[in-house]
């Protein structure tokens, strides 16, 4: 019987400790607004420059909905201003995008919007 209560003791610590370290790491997780008060906009492509951020951080674009949107693109279409087959495409105008670890792109795939600099790479670590 002690055996028993020592073994459930040992797996309530366990769990404990895993919230512990789950809340940890959500805890320091920082929110951006992209392209600050002005938000997500034309000539934003350098609004990263400076910035460190890190994989689970947040990025948050405000714009209007009628006038831009937000794609989640690969490389490829980061450089060529194109939209990848199964892309996400985000149209709330107050999308919150969590940061995956490595490179994220992003662009504005309204005509001409990309080539006019609405579109941002960020290294999340």
């Amino acid at each position: 019987m002690v055996q028993g209560r020592g073994s459930a003791m040992a797996v309530a610590v366990t769990a404990m400790l895993c919230m512990l370290l789950l809340h940890f790491d959500m805890a320091h997780a920082a929110t951006y607004s992209v392209g600050g008060p002005g938000g997500w906009t034309f000539n934003v492509s350098g609004w990263p420059k400076g910035k460190s951020f890190k994989a689970g951080d947040i990025l948050v674009f405000n714009y209007s909905p009628a006038a831009h949107n937000v794609v989640a693109v690969n490389r490829a279409g980061y450089s060529s201003c194109s939209t990848p087959r199964g892309a996400k495409v985000y149209t709330s105008g107050k999308d919150r995008i969590k940061l995956v670890k490595g490179q994220n792109f992003f662009i504005c795939s309204f005509t001409g919007h990309c080539q006019s600099g609405m579109k941002i790479a960020v290294n999340a670590v």
